[in-house]
């Protein structure tokens, strides 16, 4: 099974600290965002690793190397200037991720601290995704997707948890994505660019979208308070 790491965002939110440094290479704990999420791929038995870069790109290969201290390989893919978006991003990554065929592939966002463990991800699916939700933070209270009693993930409903950033996908779920994201900015660029919530949703009304509830540790490091607070285990 191989993985995707998002780590191409700007980090806005997250400025000064990410004037120099990508957010993903921010450390807590002792060691950067990016790296927890790596320990544990790797410990799941993934070897193909891509992580996909943008802003500061060049700080991705110097701080983590090609992988193989963690028994990976990693794939820096550079979007340009410009990130392509979490849609866009697995897109372009697709032919590292699934080549030619449709078998399950882990994505991860870069930016998140969660003690969820990754051992519990399913390595077959029978629809497109399957997301890890968790509880609602008090700077996201509205939620994201319902999850019903059957595991079944849902764009309405309630209540509504939160996607962690964390879920197992298919090719198939970007099939047709033109038709889904229509003509939003950036679906005509070379390579296109747009978000994966639209997809998911379209995976939803399908029925083809499954999840489950993570009721651990979870925090979205948005912010240098958010930062601060994972620092001091709060």
């Amino acid at each position: 099974m191989k993985a995707l790491v998002f780590a191409a965002g700007l980090g806005e939110r997250m400025r000064p600290l990410t004037n120099t440094t990508p957010k993903p290479l921010l450390v807590a704990g002792g060691k950067p965002l990016i790296e927890w999420h790596l320990e544990k791929l790797a410990a799941i038995g993934v070897r193909d690793v891509v992580v996909n870069t943008s802003w500061l790109a060049d700080q991705f290969p110097q701080v983590l190397g090609d992988g193989s201290r963690w028994g990976l390989r990693l794939h820096f893919l550079y979007e340009g200037p410009v990130a392509l978006e979490t849609g866009g991003g697995m897109l372009n990554a697709l032919p590292l991720l699934a080549g030619d065929g449709d078998a399950p592939f882990i994505a991860v966002n870069g930016d998140i601290a969660c003690n969820y463990d990754f051992a519990r991800l399913p390595r077959s699916l029978e629809g497109d995704a399957h997301l890890v939700l968790v509880d609602n933070p008090a700077h996201h209270p509205q939620g994201d997707f319902m999850l019903d009693g059957d595991g079944r993930v849902h764009a309405e409903g309630e209540p509504k948890l939160t996607f962690s950033g964390i879920g197992v996908y298919r090719a198939a779920l970007l099939a047709g994505w033109r038709g889904v994201i229509g003509d939003a900015p950036g679906a005509e660029a070379e390579p296109p660019r747009f978000r994966l919530a639209p997809l998911l949703r379209a995976a939803m009304a399908r029925d083809t979208a499954t999840g489950e509830h993570h009721r651990g540790l979870w925090t979205d490091v948005g912010t240098p308070q958010r930062l601060a607070e994972l620092e001091r285990g709060g």
